[in-house]
C-alpha cells in the first residue's frame, strides 16, 4: 500500500502543477476523488487495527502487572513487536491523504 500511495503522490503532484482545460480538471479532480476514499478507507481499518493492538498492549500490561507469569510478558512484548509496525503503517497513510488533499486543493476548477 506505501508504495502504491507514493505512486500516486508523485502523479497528482506532477499533475497539480501541469496545465488542464476545464473539462480535464473536472473529469481528474473526479478520478481523484475516488482513490482518496479509496485511501481514507484504508486509513480507516489500519486505524480500527492500530487502535486495537494500542488498547490490547496496554491490557497485557496492566494484566503482567498483576499475573506475572513469562507467557504474558511474551505476549505483551509480540503485541508491541506488532504496534510498531502498524504506528508506521498509519503514519504513512494518514499523511500521504493530506498531501492528496492538498494537491485536490491546488486543482481548482
Amino acid at each position: 500500500m506505501e508504495k502504491r500511495l507514493k505512486q500516486y503522490l508523485e502523479f497528482y503532484r506532477s499533475a497539480a502543477e501541469g496545465e488542464m482545460e476545464i473539462g480535464e480538471r473536472k473529469k481528474f479532480r473526479r478520478e481523484m476523488l475516488v482513490q482518496i476514499q479509496f485511501f481514507q478507507h484504508e486509513r480507516l481499518i489500519h486505524l480500527i487495527v492500530t487502535v486495537l493492538f494500542a488498547l490490547l498492549a496496554v491490557i497485557t500490561i496492566l494484566a503482567s502487572l498483576i499475573i506475572q507469569e513469562p507467557a504474558v510478558f511474551l505476549l505483551c512484548l509480540m503485541f508491541f513487536v506488532l504496534l510498531v509496525p502498524y504506528i508506521r503503517h498509519y503514519y504513512i497513510l494518514e499523511n500521504g491523504v493530506q498531501k492528496l488533499y492538498e494537491y485536490y486543493d491546488r486543482i481548482e476548477l
